[in-house]
C-alpha cells in the first residue's frame, strides 16, 4: 500500500543506513534535540547544525530536502499529521529510559490519529532487551558476561545500502519556494549561541566528515590485520584525524558501517578468517554501557541506582568550579579540562586522569558532578557511556581497584616527557622547563621569574596535597567497601581483570 510518511531523525543524522525509502517526509527538531541532549555549550551546537546541514546536502542531492519542525513533538506531530495526510511515522529506537517513556507517548499519540508507526533499532549492534533477556531478564553487569552472550547472537544486521535517485523518486515530495525559511536548518543564533570570537573548530559534523574519518581509519591496514593497539604517545593526547566517537554519539557514522567495514577488511588482510570479537572493542564496549543502561532510569545517578556502591561524598561546589575551569594548579588537569572546553574531547587516558582526579583521588567529589561536565562539554558523550564511565572511573560499579590512583603529576609525564600538551593548553607555563612543567611550584622563584609566570600569582597553587588526599580516600573507599553487605564477586559489582581495564578506554574516544 501506499503511504506518506515521516521520517523523524532523533538519534541517526545520517542518509546512509537508514530507513529512507518510500519516505515522504523527514521531519527532526534541533530544539527538542538541544534540549534532551542538554546542549549548553557552542561547540555542541555547532557539531549538530553541522550534522543536519550535510544531511541537507545530501537529500538535495537526491532531489529532496530535509525538514526542520520546530516546536514540542506533542504539539507538532498531530498538526503535521492532517497538514501532510500522514498515515506513517518512522524513527530510530532509543533504548534509554528517557527516549522510551517519550517514544512511547508518540506511538500512543500517533495510534489516536490512525498513523502507523515503524521503529528500527540502528543505533546499536544489537538489541540490548535482546541481550537481557538472553542473560535472565537482567543486564550484564561483566564485560566477560556480556561477550558470551554475543557470540551467542547472530552477527548485526548489515548495513542497508545507499538510497539512489531512483528510490527517491518513487515519494516526490513537494518542496516549497519559502522551504529555507519554513524548515531549514537553524543558525546558531536561533538557537540561543553567540559566534563571535575564534573558536576552535577540531570537529566539523556532518556523514560526510565521518566517512571520511573512517576511511583514514581504515587505512591503518597493519593495525586492523594484526589488532595491535595503537600505542600511546604524546602526540595521542592531541585530537586525531581518525577520531570518530562524535560522530558514533550523534549517529552521523552507522555503528553498523563501522563494524562491517573493519569486519570485511581484516577478512581480506586475512585471507577470509573470521575476525575476533575483540577487534570491536571500540563498539562492544558502547554496546554494553547502552544494554546495562536501558532499564535502570537511575543509571545516571547514585541514589536509587542498584548497581552503584553508595559512597559518601563531599559536597565542595568551589573545588568541583576550579576542576571543570582548569584552575586545580596541576598542570596535567588543567590542561585536559582546557582541552575539553575548546574542542570538545579529550583522550581516553585523560579523561582516566581528571576522573580519578575528582572522585576517588583526590576531591572527594560525587562522580555525578564529573558526569555532568562532560555531559555538556564532551562531544561523544552518550547517557549510558558517560554515566556508566563514570561509575567505572570512579568505583562506583564495574570496578572495584581503588587501590589503583593516578598521580596529576607522575602520570601525565610519563605519557608526555617533553610536555608539550601543557604548553599546548597553557600558554603561561610554556617557557617552564621540562623538569618544573608538570609541578611549576617547585621550580625556584628564579626559574618562575624567568618563565614570566608565577606560582600563586599568574598561575594558581596546587589546591589540594595530592599525597595526603590520595591516601585518605583510598582508606575511605576500603572502608566503603568492607560495609557493603554483599560480596565484591556479586554481578552487579565485580572486579575486572587488568586486561579489560584498558578495552574500556577504546570505546569511549574512539
Amino acid at each position: 500500500a501506499d503511504h506518506r510518511s515521516e521520517k523523524c531523525f532523533k538519534r541517526k543524522i545520517t542518509s546512509k543506513d537508514n530507513t529512507l525509502v518510500k519516505t515522504q517526509i523527514l521531519f527532526t527538531d534541533p530544539f527538542n534535540f538541544c534540549k534532551y541532549y542538554n546542549v549548553r555549550h557552542f561547540l555542541f551546537g555547532r557539531f549538530l547544525l553541522e550534522s543536519l546541514e550535510d544531511l541537507d546536502t545530501s537529500l538535495r542531492k537526491l532531489n529532496s530536502r530535509l525538514f526542520v519542525v520546530r516546536g514540542q513533538p506533542t504539539d507538532v506531530f498531530p498538526r503535521l499529521f492532517k497538514e501532510w495526510n500522514v498515515t506513517r511515522l518512522t524513527f530510530e529506537y532509543d533504548s534509554e529510559p528517557y527516549g522510551k517513556e517519550r517514544d512511547a507517548a508518540i506511538i500512543k499519540m500517533a495510534q489516536e490519529y490512525g498513523v502507523e508507526t515503524v521503529v528500527r533499532n540502528t543505533h546499536t549492534l544489537y538489541s540490548p532487551d535482546r541481550i537481557i533477556e538472553m542473560n535472565n531478564h537482567s543486564p550484564p553487569l561483566t564485560f566477560k558476561r556480556f561477550q558470551a552472550i554475543v557470540n551467542r547472537l547472530e552477527l548485526p544486521r548489515k548495513p542497508l545500502p545507499t538510497i539512489t535517485q531512483e528510490q527517491m523518486a518513487r515519494c516526490q515530495t513537494q518542496i516549497s519556494e519559502n522551504h529555507d525559511e519554513r524548515y531549514g536548518v537553524p543558525s546558531l543564533k536561533e538557537l540561543g549561541f553567540k559566534t563571535q570570537g575564534d573558536r576552535s573548530h577540531v570537529w566539523k559534523g556532518g556523514e560526510t566528515e565521518a566517512l571520511e574519518r573512517l576511511n583514514k581509519h581504515l587505512d591503518r591496514k597493519a593495525w586492523v590485520a594484526n589488532f595491535e593497539r595503537p600505542r600511546i604517545t604524546a602526540q595521542s593526547l592531541f585530537a586525531s584525524p581518525t577520531g570518530l566517537s562524535p560522530y558514533l554519539r550523534f549517529g552521523c557514522l552507522s555503528c553498523c558501517v563501522f563494524y562491517y567495514s573493519l569486519r570485511e577488511l581484516f577478512m581480506k588482510l586475512r585471507r577470509r578468517s573470521s575476525p575476533p570479537l575483540s577487534l570491536f572493542g571500540q563498539l562492544l564496549w558502547r554496546e554494553f554501557f547502552y544494554t546495562a543502561g536501558t532499564n535502570n532510569p537511575n543509571f545516571d545517578r547514585m541514589e536509587g541506582n542498584p548497581i552503584c556502591v553508595q559512597i559518601p561524598w563531599d559536597h565542595n561546589p568551589e573545588a568541583l568550579a576550579k576542576w571543570a575551569e582548569g584552575q586545580t594548579g596541576f598542570p596535567w588537569i588543567d590542561a585536559i579540562m582546557t582541552q575539553l572546553r575548546q574542542e570538545g574531547w579529550i583522550h581516553h587516558l585523560a579523561r582516566h586522569a581528571v576522573a580519578c582526579f575528582l572522585t576517588r583521588g583526590d576531591l572527594w567529589i560525587s562522580w555525578e558532578s564529573g558526569m555532568k561536565v562532560f555531559e555538556e562539554l564532551l562531544l561523544d558523550a552518550d547517557w549510558s557511556v558517560n554515566a556508566g564511565s563514570w561509575m567505572w572511573l570512579s568505583c562506583s560499579a564495574f570496578f572495584q581497584q581503588f587501590f589503583h590512583c593516578y598521580c596529576p603529576v607522575g602520570f601525565g609525564r610519563r605519557t608526555d616527557p617533553s610536555g608539550d600538551y601543557i604548553r599546548r593548553y597553557i600558554p603561561k607555563l610554556k617557557d617552564y622547563p621540562n623538569r618544573y612543567i608538570y609541578e611549576p611550584w617547585n621550580a625556584p622563584e628564579s626559574v618562575q621569574k624567568a618563565a614570566n609566570c608565577i606560582v600563586g600569582v599568574d598561575y594558581p597553587k596546587p589546591m589540594i596535597n595530592h599525597a595526603e588526599s590520595s591516601r585518605l580516600n583510598i582508606e575511605r573507599m576500603k572502608q566503603v567497601y568492607q560495609q557493603l553487605s554483599v560480596p565484591i564477586h556479586h554481578d552487579g559489582l565485580v572486579m575486572v581483570p587488568r586486561r579489560q581495564r584498558r578495552a574500556t578506554s577504546l570505546l569511549i574516544s574512539v
